[in-house]
C-alpha cells in the first residue's frame, strides 16, 4: 500500500540503488572533469558538488597552508665532515629505535655514519638499529621503557609520525623531549593493485577521500564495474593504536564525516553525528593489521595463488611500503626480508584530492637517566649526518622523500608516485590525536571471535617456575579480552581427543557481547585443564563452519588459534588437505578469518601457517613461549 511503511529489505535495496546512481554519476563526472581540464576550463567545482548529489561545495584542489610542503628555495644540506680519525675504544653506543616501516633507513644511515670515523668527546660511535612498533615504542617510553635492560635502552627515538612522540609525552613520557628533527618524508596514500585502479579509473582521475569511502561500502561496486570476481570492496587499514598510517586513516575519515580533512578538530571527533559516519565507513574495513608489511605480505601471497584482489582491493599506507611491495620486498612480521621478482598486479599510489598526510619520521634524543652525556652527544652527532647531503642522499635511495621533498628517480618510477603531489597534509596535534585514540574502540567494525586454544596433555608443561604453558596462556587470553569493548561479541573452545576419539571439551563460553560474558567467560577459561591427544584439523574445521554460519559483512568474524603441537590423535580425523580446501571455500562464501598462533618450539608451524595463509588471516610466531603475551597482544589490534 502506498501508506505503508517499507520493508528493511526495500530500504536496503533503496539504499543500494541510490549508492549506484552516486557513483555513475561520479565515475562520469570523473570522466567530464578531464575532459574540462584539458581544454581549460574552470567550471570543475559545480561539476564536484554534482558528484556529492548536492552537498556542501568540497574544497578545491589544493595544498593545506598546514601543509609540510617544501619551500620555493630548496635546503641546500651540507657536508658531512667525519673525524680525522676514530676516538678511542670502547665505542660510545647509540642506539636507535625505529618504527617497522622506516627500520631499512635507519639501518642504512647507521652502516653509513659508522663506515666514517668519528670522535665525540674521545670515544668511537658504534650506531645500532632497533625496531618496533611506534604504538608500542609509545607506551614502553610512558613506562620508562623498565621492559628494556637499561643496556639496551633506546638512545634514539625515530618513529615515522611526531604523533607517537607527543602521545608518549602527553601520557607521562619524561625521556621524550619536546619537538623532533625530522628526517624524511612519505606520503600516506591509498594503494591499489594496478586492474582495480584502472577499472575503476582512479589511476587516472584521483578521488576525493568521500569517494573512495563511497565506493568501499558498495558491496555491488566491482560487479557492476565488470568483475564479479573480484567480490567485495577490501579495504585494508593498519591499527591506528600502532602505525601511523592506520592514524592517517582515521584522520581522514573523521575529517570527511566532519567536512575537511585538511582542519579535522578535536570537538568534531566527538560528536555522536560524526562518530556514526566513521562508524559507517569502517565497516568497509576487511579488518586491521598491525603493520603495512602484514597487509603486502598476504597481498603477494594472493597474487601467488590468483589474484591480489582476492585480499585486497586497496590499502592505506606509506610510499615507502609502496616501493617495497612493487620491488618484490615482502616481509611477514615486519623483520623478516623476503625478496622476490616484481609483483605482475602492481600497487598504483593514489593521492585524494582532498589532502593526503605526510609522515614526517622525527628523532629525537632521549633524556632518560640511562643516557649519559657522552650518548646524547654521540646520538646529536648522528642525526646531524641524517641531515647532510650523504645523509639525505641515503633517505632517497631507502625509498623515501629527502626534507625538499625530493625523490631517489629510480624509486620515483618503480613505487610509480608522483614527483610533487600538491595536497600534503601535517598530521595534526595531540588533541586530535588523542581524541581520535579514546573514539576508536567506539566507531572501528564490531568483532566476532572465538578463542581456540590447544588443551592436550602438553600444555602441562612448566615454562617457568610459578607457570605451565595452560596457566600463561590463559594470562594472556584474560589479558587480550581488554582490548574488546561493548558490542565486540568473543567465545571460548578448547580441543583435546579423548582415549574414545571425542573431541573435548568443544565449546566452554558461547560467542556473545563481551559487555555481558565477560564474567562466564573468563570462568570457563579458569576451569580449562590438559588432557588427551591434539585432533588440531578437526578443531579448526568443526570451529571455522560454526563461526561461518553467523558470518556478517557488518563484523569481522575471526578464529584465534592457539597450539602447542602437531595434530596427534589416536583416532583417526579429518586430514590436513580437506581441511585448508574447506577453509578456502568459506573464505569465499561466508569469510571467516583463522588467525594462529604457535605456542612453544614444537608447534607445527608449517601448518599453522597454511591455516592462516588459507583464510587470508595472520600467523604470529610464540614459540618462545614466554613471548605470549606480547604476541597476543599484537595479534588482537586485528579486531
Amino acid at each position: 500500500m502506498s501508506g505503508s511503511k517499507p520493508s528493511a529489505i526495500e530500504e536496503r535495496r533503496r539504499a543500494r540503488r541510490a549508492r549506484q546512481r552516486r557513483f555513475v554519476i561520479w565515475v562520469s563526472v570523473a570522466c567530464i572533469v578531464t575532459l574540462v581540464a584539458a581544454i581549460g576550463s574552470v567550471g570543475t567545482l559545480v561539476i564536484s558538488a554534482l558528484a556529492d548529489g548536492g552537498s556542501a561545495m568540497p574544497q578545491p584542489f589544493r595544498t593545506s597552508t598546514a601543509s609540510p610542503t617544501p619551500s620555493a628555495t630548496p635546503t641546500v644540506f651540507p657536508e658531512d665532515v667525519p673525524a680525522a680519525e676514530s676516538g678511542g675504544e670502547p665505542c660510545t653506543t647509540v642506539t636507535v629505535m625505529s618504527s617497522f616501516e622506516n627500520a631499512e633507513m635507519v639501518a642504512n644511515l647507521a652502516a653509513a655514519y659508522s663506515s666514517q670515523p668519528r670522535d665525540i668527546n674521545g670515544s668511537c660511535v658504534a650506531v645500532e638499529a632497533a625496531r618496533d612498533k611506534s604504538g608500542l615504542v609509545a607506551e614502553a617510553a610512558e613506562a620508562g621503557f623498565a621492559g628494556i635492560a637499561p643496556g639496551k635502552r633506546p638512545t634514539v627515538w625515530l618513529p615515522d609520525s611526531h604523533t607517537w612522540l607527543s602521545l608518549a609525552r602527553a601520557n607521562g613520557a619524561a625521556s621524550v623531549p619536546e619537538g623532533g628533527v625530522s628526517v624524511a618524508t612519505s606520503n600516506v596514500v591509498l594503494a591499489m593493485p594496478a586492474p582495480l585502479a584502472e577499472s575503476i579509473g582512479w589511476d587516472v582521475t584521483a578521488p576525493s577521500w568521500r569517494n573512495i569511502f563511497d565506493a568501499a561500502s558498495d558491496a555491488d561496486l566491482w560487479s557492476d564495474l565488470g568483475h564479479p570476481e573480484w567480490g567485495g570492496f577490501k579495504l585494508g587499514k593498519t591499527s591506528p593504536l600502532v602505525a601511523t598510517s592506520g592514524e592517517a586513516a582515521m584522520f581522514a575519515s573523521f575529517g570527511t564525516a566532519a567536512g575537511s580533512v585538511a582542519d579535522v578538530a578535536a570537538s568534531a571527533i566527538e560528536e555522536p553525528a560524526i562518530q556514526a559516519i566513521v562508524r559507517d565507513h569502517e565497516l568497509a574495513t576487511s579488518h586491521y593489521m598491525a603493520t603495512p608489511e602484514h597487509f603486502l605480505w598476504h597481498a603477494r601471497q594472493a597474487e601467488a595463488s590468483g589474484s591480489a584482489a582476492d585480499f585486497l582491493s586497496a590499502v592505506i599506507v606509506d610510499e615507502k611500503s609502496v616501493w617495497d611491495y612493487n620491488r618484490g620486498i615482502t616481509s611477514r612480521d615486519g623483520i623478516t626480508r623476503i625478496e622476490a621478482d616484481p609483483p605482475k598486479e602492481q600497487l598504483v599510489p593514489i593521492y585524494p584530492t582532498d589532502g593526503f598526510f605526510v609522515a614526517d619520521n622525527p628523532a629525537v634524543v632521549l633524556t632518560g637517566d640511562w643516557v649519559d652525556q657522552n650518548e646524547a652527544d654521540a646520538a646529536a652527532d648522528f642525526l646531524r649526518y641524517a641531515g647532510t647531503a650523504q645523509g639525505q642522499e641515503i633517505v632517497r635511495t631507502s625509498g623515501y622523500r629527502d626534507l625538499n621533498g625530493e625523490l631517489d628517480p629510480g624509486v620515483a618510477e618503480t613505487a610509480h608516485l608522483a614527483t610533487a603531489p600538491e595536497g600534503g597534509l601535517t598530521l595534526p596535534g595531540q588533541d586530535v590525536v588523542a581524541a581520535v585514540n579514546e573514539s576508536f574502540p567506539q566507531v572501528r567494525k564490531r568483532a566476532s571471535v572465538l578463542f581456540l586454544m590447544d588443551v592436550s596433555g602438553s600444555m602441562d608443561e612448566s615454562i617457568s617456575a610459578s607457570d605451565t604453558k595452560l596457566t600463561a596462556a590463559k594470562d594472556a587470553i584474560t589479558l587480550a579480552l581488554d582490548h574488546f569493548t561493548a558490542g565486540d561479541s568473543v567465545g571460548l573452545a578448547a580441543f583435546a581427543q579423548d582415549e574414545d576419539g571425542t573431541m573435548l571439551p568443544g565449546e566452554v563460553a558461547p560467542v556473545a557481547d563481551i559487555a555481558t560474558s565477560r564474567k562466564d567467560f573468563l570462568r570457563a577459561l579458569d576451569g580449562l585443564h590438559s588432557m588427551g591427544d591434539t585432533p588440531l584439523y578437526q578443531a579448526v574445521d568443526t570451529f571455522a563452519a560454526q563461526q561461518a554460519e553467523t558470518s556478517s559483512p557488518d563484523r569481522i568474524t575471526a578464529i584465534v588459534v592457539l597450539s602447542d603441537g602437531r595434530n596427534d590423535t589416536n583416532h583417526p580425523t579429518i586430514g590436513v588437505d580437506r581441511m585448508i580446501a574447506d577453509l578456502q571455500d568459506l573464505h569465499h562464501e561466508s569469510p571467516v578469518l583463522v588467525f594462529t598462533l604457535a605456542y612453544g618450539a614444537d608447534a607445527d608451524v608449517t601448518t599453522l601457517q597454511a591455516i592462516s595463509g588459507a583464510t587470508g588471516a595472520h600467523y604470529y610466531d610464540a614459540t618462545d613461549p614466554t613471548k605470549l603475551k606480547a604476541v597476543l597482544g599484537d595479534l588482537v589490534t586485528s579486531f
